[in-house]
């Protein structure tokens, strides 16, 4: 009886564990926990290290320590609590003392190693030397993220087990069905250095920020130089495994040709130009050029290249709108320039300096640096302003709407390419490959993928269903087409007869007794459609 409550009435633990720690448990919170953790580790590493510039430091103390209170506050919890649902994992579950064997295991090591130097330097009495050290060992929570790289690592070298290590650096880099979460690591990794590298150069214009950041910018730029380098070598490099440019005979020199080939040298290119050649000739310009990083993020998103199928499928409609726009514009500015010219000559000196106001007034900015003072001109601004409204809009609508339908054809394609996969009745390897590259591709969510799936499954069993229904002869409602059905059915009863005369009573009815099941209504068919031939004979 109370074994029976017991399994009826989980305990507190095992309920935490199944929705926060437990992988398996589709419903929990197990993805939101890591992510979460992964974040916080990355930020408290950050301010680590910006806790090294006593500018920023020493004015806002008490904002860094209440966040590495808070910070350490969670990860003390989580270590509790994974200690204390240590019994539950799997892994440990088995063995003896699971809670201590799981204490001694290597990431509860890194979780206790990077909670330690705050608890030893509030209970020990620490002098300012060694104050700085448990400072510097607060990067240790960077090792943290070990809980998400090891098991990734693992299942890629499963999933690539026999596979070149040409072909392995290139599932790193691209989706390709057997890249595993390592894939999605290593993207999140190189958009971090991206969106940092381009921070940084922003902030660089800012004389007070540079003149305290000088020396990170310049870390901070050899490491995301030294990582781009890397990235762009290794996909020249494993050229020759992308499916578009494997079947030429210079893969390497395709990629490089590439729009994307192209962005990712000119990420690196300002930095190495200024490296070689800035003690000769002046090239601090080129720092803005490392702005050109922000475009490689268009090799992690599918709008651009959606952006892209919507401008060439609706090129000739665009084309049309901004034509009018044009013609609006230059209209408008040859009005202007009539109206106003004579009361200000300076301001609408002539036609192209009158265009300037007249993409400003349709475009309904108006910035108030050219104004017509003529009531003829203002009275043509106020009939631009509300033209403009709807004129400027066109292009934009098409776009929006253009861009909606390219995404639904684009998830169509996906549903009509699991369909073909399901032709054999089943999905192979290589099949199951392309539909998660695909799907990686499109950026489809878990749940969008099952959908679609479900929903190709269940179109493909209606269309085998119909084709059977076909295939087996034209199903008729007797009651609605009596006529019809009496003419189906007689020629049915002709093939039978038919093949009775082919195949001969004996044989066919040999045939019909070896099965195992009732026969005797088809025996009874049989002997109908032979006997008027029999009596005849």
């Amino acid at each position: 009886m109370t074994t029976h409550h017991a399994h009826s009435h989980p305990s507190a633990l095992s309920i935490f564990y199944k929705w926060v720690f437990d992988p398996e448990h589709k419903n929990g919170f197990y993805e939101v926990v890591e992510r979460s953790i992964a974040f916080l580790i990355v930020a408290s590493v950050l301010a680590v290290l910006i806790e090294n510039t006593p500018e920023i430091y020493n004015t806002h103390t008490a904002w860094f320590h209440w966040f590495d209170v808070v910070t350490v506050g969670i990860f003390t919890a989580e270590y509790v609590m994974r200690v204390a649902t240590a019994h539950l994992n799997p892994e440990f579950a088995s063995q003896r003392f699971p809670r201590l064997r799981y204490a001694l295991s290597f990431y509860a090591l890194i979780d206790l190693v990077a909670i330690a130097p705050f608890y030893f330097a509030r209970f020990v009495d620490v002098d300012v030397e060694m104050l700085r050290v448990l400072r510097v060992l607060r990067l240790a929570r960077m090792f943290k993220l070990s809980r998400q790289l090891i098991p990734a690592w693992h299942e890629f070298q499963m999933l690539n087990e026999g596979r070149s290590l040409r072909a392995k650096v290139f599932a790193m880099l691209e989706p390709t069905g057997h890249s595993g979460r390592l894939h999605s690591y290593i993207d999140n990794f190189v958009v971090f250095w991206i969106a940092l590298s381009i921070t940084c150069v922003v902030f660089e214009t800012v004389a007070s920020v540079r003149s305290l950041f000088a020396v990170e910018f310049e870390v901070i730029d050899v490491m995301a130089f030294t990582i781009f380098t890397i990235e762009y070598i290794a996909r020249v490099y494993t050229a020759p495994e992308n499916p578009k440019f494997k079947h030429l005979r210079m893969p390497h020199w395709a990629h490089v040709r590439t729009g994307q080939a192209i962005i990712d040298l000119l990420a690196i290119l300002p930095f190495i130009l200024e490296s070689l050649f800035s003690q000769h000739v002046d090239l601090r310009f080129l720092r803005v050029f490392r702005l050109m990083r922000m475009l490689k993020l268009t090799r992690y998103t599918s709008a651009m290249e959606t952006l892209f199928k919507v401008v060439m499928r609706e090129w000739q409609v665009i084309f049309a709108s901004v034509f009018v726009m044009m013609l609006l514009v230059i209209l408008t500015a040859s009005l202007g320039y009539l109206f106003e010219h004579d009361a200000q000559p300076d301001k609408f000196e002539n036609i192209p300096q009158s265009i300037y106001w007249a993409v400003i007034t349709l475009a309904s900015v108006g910035y108030g640096d050219i104004s017509p003072i003529t009531p003829l001109g203002r009275a043509l601004t106020v009939v631009l302003a509300l033209v403009g409204i709807g004129i400027f809009a066109i292009p934009a609508g098409l776009l929006a709407s253009a861009f909606t339908d390219q995404l639904r054809i684009d998830r169509e394609a996906f549903k009509q390419r699991l369909m073909h996969a399901f032709e054999d009745g089943m999905l192979d390897n290589s099949e199951r490959e392309l539909i998660v590259a695909e799907a990686e591709r499109l950026h489809l969510s878990h749940d969008e993928v099952k959908r679609l799936t479900d929903e190709a499954r269940s179109e493909f069993a209606d269309k085998e269903a119909a084709n059977h229904t076909q295939a087996n002869g034209l199903v008729l409602d007797a009651k609605a087409h009596p006529a019809l059905a009496a003419a189906q059915f007689k020629l049915l009863i002709a093939q039978l007869s038919l093949i009775a005369q082919a195949t001969g009573e004996v044989a066919l009815r040999k045939g019909l007794e070896e099965n195992k099941t009732d026969v005797q209504t088809e025996l009874d068919v049989l002997a109908l459609i032979v006997k008027p031939k029999s009596e005849g004979a």
